[in-house]
């Protein structure tokens, strides 16, 4: 138990952690929707650990906050530290993609391959967009999505790591 007027630093962490993982959930939706940065496949696979932070991050800050036994509260920070790490190994993978430090997927950064006819080529040419995973579509201070994916999934992890201490101390 907390005294009053000390925060629970696990319910803290959590609640951070899902407020991040909204804010950058917001932030790719907005790149999509408004500004028309379509994400590629690999894009698209670095949101799963977004969309499972933040309930998962709001269900550990409820049940730290109600004084849920330790190491209940301690796995869902685990949890949320592994879906982090991973996303940054996910992130790397795919900036070094962009780098071409490496060959991506080939359904997002392969050659295109079984154009079908000449006839039907240019009327999908027409429909479809292909959104290739080695193709950096914005960056910023030279950096892009992908590579601020890895700092803010650091981030995350860090802040998971900093309640599992704290808590662990308790």
């Amino acid at each position: 138990m907390h005294a009053r007027g000390t925060a629970n630093p696990a319910a803290v962490a959590a609640l951070a952690i899902a407020a991040i993982a909204a804010a950058t959930l917001a932030g790719a939706w907005f790149f999509q929707l408004v500004l028309d940065i379509r994400p590629c496949p690999l894009c698209l696979e670095q949101r799963y650990a977004y969309y499972l932070a933040v309930p998962l991050g709001l269900l550990v800050a409820f049940a730290a906050s109600r004084d849920a036994p330790r190491p209940v509260v301690l796995a869902g920070l685990a949890l949320l530290a592994l879906a982090a790490l991973a996303n940054v190994w996910l992130g790397g993978y795919h900036a070094g993609v962009e780098w071409k430090f490496w060959q991506g997927p080939t359904d997002c950064s392969g050659p295109l391959v079984d154009l079908g006819s000449a006839g039907s080529l240019l009327q999908r040419l027409d429909t479809v967009k292909v959104i290739r995973c080695d193709d950096v579509q914005w960056r910023f201070l030279g950096l892009s999505l992908a590579g601020y994916n890895v700092l803010i999934s650091l981030l995350m992890a860090g802040i998971a790591a900093w309640g599992i201490r704290k808590t662990s101390r308790a």
